[in-house]
């Protein structure tokens, strides 16, 4: 019996690889005495934090010191598989890596990004999944392209790195000196944000204030995305900033989207195709899926339910363990899974449940193969 377990990450709980682990000992311990099970791993997340470690070994990444968001240097790391470099924004943008109280979305800078994607195409990846969750700025992925050779110009023709506050400075891009070695590099950008660029909608009016800005320094911001979002348009002939999806990580993908072979995709569309996911299903008679709470929206559109659609048309059942159920649990399975279990049945205390999910699942695993 092959058995593919593909859990995304219980947040503030569980790793997607740790679940993966967790229930893989429950199947085994549970049919230590039959035969086998033939058990593949395949832990998943949504293309925001936590995809590297969904989807790459420690063995297999690749750690440097680069720009963080507040202009400081960090350590940041990515990973690899075959000559497809996976790369979260989060690792050297994100909205963690300065202390809340000194967070501006103003002032903050995707430099570091364009370091990590630069480091990638030396070392000849060819393929770059960049997950874009996270983030803590706003600069409209201006940082990422200077590091990667743009120019941006002021109306005194002075090249400067533009951040959220001084978007609306930008006269010129000069691309002329953009690394060469973007022409052969294909971006896969994942996220399930699908917000433009600009507007009420947009990166600086939804995401801003998250991000340390107030009213002021929204107004200013948005001004100067759409200055920018203008500057984009007359340069690339492409109004990139109308793409759904464009807003997401403070606008990082619209640059790639002018001037580089990006596309974005359903965050967890682009890891499970990296992920190969659709020759892993080929011969399995199960699929085990989770997350830590599991509702009408886990089923539609989000991690869980990318699994349950590549599963349905191998008519492969899913079942789903997680740690607790947000919504009638009859409706969730009429969505597309088999079953639903959840380990808050199994524990004392919600409190309980976040501190041992790993002795949880493998108990629920364990139970379930029972049935």
């Amino acid at each position: 019996m092959k058995i593919v377990i593909a859990p995304d990450s219980f947040k503030g709980s569980i790793s997607a690889r740790g679940a993966a682990d967790a229930i893989e000992a429950g199947l085994r311990s549970a049919n230590s005495q039959k035969e086998p099970f033939e058990i593949i791993k395949c832990p998943i997340a949504d293309g925001g934090e936590g995809t590297l470690d969904a989807l790459v070994n420690e063995q297999d990444r690749i750690t440097l010191t680069v720009t963080g968001t507040g202009g400081d240097p960090v350590k940041a790391s990515y990973g690899y598989l075959g000559n497809t470099a996976v790369i979260e924004m989060a690792a050297a943008a994100g909205l963690t890596l300065v202390n809340e109280t000194e967070r501006d979305a103003s002032t903050a800078t995707t430099y570091g990004v364009g370091e990590l994607i630069l480091d990638a195409l030396k070392r000849g990846f060819t393929k770059i999944i960049l997950t874009v969750g996270g983030s803590g700025t706003n600069d409209g992925g201006c940082g990422m392209l200077t590091a990667l050779g743009a120019r941006f110009l002021n109306r005194n023709q002075t090249a400067f790195i533009p951040t959220g506050k001084t978007l609306s400075e930008i006269e010129e891009i000069d691309i002329s000196q953009l690394s060469p070695l973007l022409k052969s590099a294909e971006f896969l950008i994942a996220t399930d944000v699908k917000n433009p660029l600009c507007g009420e909608n947009g990166a600086t009016r939804v995401y801003g204030r998250q991000k340390g800005a107030n009213d002021e320094t929204l107004d200013r911001m948005e001004s100067g995305m759409q200055h920018y979002a203008y500057v984009l348009n007359k340069i690339c002939g492409r109004d990139v900033a109308k793409i759904e999806g464009c807003g997401a990580g403070g606008g990082l993908a619209a640059p790639l989207l002018a001037f580089c072979n990006a596309e974005i995709r359903s965050g967890i569309e682009a890891v499970l195709e990296a992920n190969d996911f659709n020759q892993t299903l080929q011969g399995a008679s199960l699929v085990i899926t989770g997350e830590g709470k599991i509702d009408a929206q886990s089923l539609c559109g989000k991690a869980i339910s990318g699994v349950a659609n590549a599963a349905k048309t191998q008519n492969i059942p899913v079942v789903c363990f997680v740690g607790c159920i947000g919504d009638d649990i009859n409706k969730l399975k009429a969505l597309g899974v088999s079953d639903i279990c959840a380990i808050a049945d199994l524990a004392p205390s919600a409190e309980y449940s976040m501190q041992h999910a790993d002795i949880l699942l493998k108990r629920l695993a364990e139970e379930y193969i029972h049935l």
